[in-house]
């Protein structure tokens, strides 16, 4: 691994978010893209750009606390899974490397992961070539393993010992782009999903060692990001559909799209339902209390302006999960092709990043209601990669 160029953190931060703290803080990563600029629904990159970013919350309390930034790289262009962090906070990877030439005109792709110390003061970026564009990132709730999905079909296994990252494996799954990824609770299992070949694929997880059981599960189409809940019971995947495939050359309307529940309770895996969301699904999450789960969807926010589909807003919904099934509670507007979308530890709160308006977003969930508090958190670039702490 090489250094990577110089970080920063924020002024009069001394990096004190290791697990000595005096109460449970409940960790979260946001990715963010400085060079990009969604504008009306056009992709621009403006000149002078300011530097991607990793931001490190702590969501225990209300409103939650930017705690560390940190320069990276990283872009809106793949899963909003794209970073990760350790359940003592020491460690954040990030994937999705990605540079643009202004000279060009065309975005580059790097092929490393980046390992961030947070215990370094301050934090210390170094680079792990992977000889892939990374896409999602997962790490298990020991904290020994990560798993990075790739553009080529493979996942990467890597090892985590302490502040050391070193390459354990690399399996391959598919021919195509893979994207979100997540361990199940008892670390035995993960889900990839297939993006541009459809599926999930169900890898096992025993002894260090991580091999692909041959299961693959049916999704929507172009599936996306995953997650999967505390209490062991569920997996839910977002299916980001004709606008997820590579390449597709006709024009969209921002029709409907679908998330996909997985019961993940006992094996063999099944899915159980597909549930019909706006379109482009971007980020789902299930509470940590494994009662509800957030949805971000685009909803036509991210179409240029002479596209009947185009809306201004996306929505952010909230489904509760009642005899095996998903039940539609709430809908609230969302912000303009937002991304990620996490539940706080007390499933009290989803986080959304809100990705044109640079802005972490605040929603409470109170009942099976979904309200905005109104409560943003400003980032120097649009927020694109979300996760919390493996749960």
């Amino acid at each position: 691994m090489r250094s990577l160029r110089c970080t920063q953190a924020l002024a009069g931060l001394t990096i004190a978010v290791m697990a000595c703290t005096s109460y449970a803080a409940d960790w979260i990563v946001s990715g963010n893209d400085g060079k990009y600029q969604r504008v009306e629904g056009r992709d621009t990159y403006p000149a002078n750009p300011k530097p991607d970013t990793l931001t490190l919350l702590d969501a225990s309390r209300f409103p939650p606390q930017v705690k560390v930034q940190v320069e990276v790289e990283n872009v809106i262009q793949g899963p909003p899974q794209a970073v990760a962090i350790t359940p003592d906070a020491s460690i954040a990877l990030v994937a999705a490397p990605t540079r643009y030439d202004y000279d060009a005109k065309k975005l580059l792709m790097d092929a490393f992961i980046q390992v961030v110390d947070m215990q370094a003061s301050p934090p210390a970026v170094t680079r792990l070539d992977i000889g892939s564009h990374p896409q999602g990132i997962a790490i298990d709730r020991a904290g020994r393993i990560a798993l990075v999905t790739c553009v080529d079909g493979s996942v990467v296994v890597l090892g985590i010992e302490g502040t050391r990252v070193t390459i354990v494996d690399t399996l391959k799954i598919a021919q195509k782009r893979l994207s979100g990824v997540s361990f199940t609770h008892d670390g035995a299992h993960a889900l990839v999903a297939l993006r541009d070949e459809q599926g999930v694929a169900v890898l096992n997880v025993a002894d260090g060692r991580v091999t692909d059981s041959g299961t693959r599960l049916s999704s929507g189409v172009a599936p996306y990001t995953i997650d999967v809940s505390s209490d062991g019971k569920w997996a839910v995947v977002s299916d980001v559909g004709l606008a997820g495939l590579p390449a597709y050359a006709g024009k969209l309307a921002g029709d409907a799209d679908t998330v996909t529940l997985i019961d993940v309770s006992r094996v063999p895996f099944r899915t159980v339902q597909h549930i019909t969301v706006p379109s482009l699904p971007e980020g789902v999450a299930i509470s940590p209390d494994g009662k509800w789960i957030g949805v971000q969807s685009m909803d036509g926010s991210n179409l240029t302006p002479d596209n009947p589909g185009r809306h201004a807003r996306g929505k952010v919904l909230l489904f509760a999960i009642r005899d095996g099934q998903a039940v539609k509670m709430s809908e609230v507007a969302g912000g303009e092709a937002s991304q990620g979308i996490v539940f706080s530890a007390d499933s009290k709160h989803l986080i959304v990043q809100y990705n044109v308006e640079k802005q972490l977003a605040f929603f409470a969930v109170n009942g099976g209601r979904l309200s905005d508090t109104g409560q943003r958190i400003a980032l120097t670039g649009g927020p694109s990669s979300l996760r919390t702490t493996p749960r």
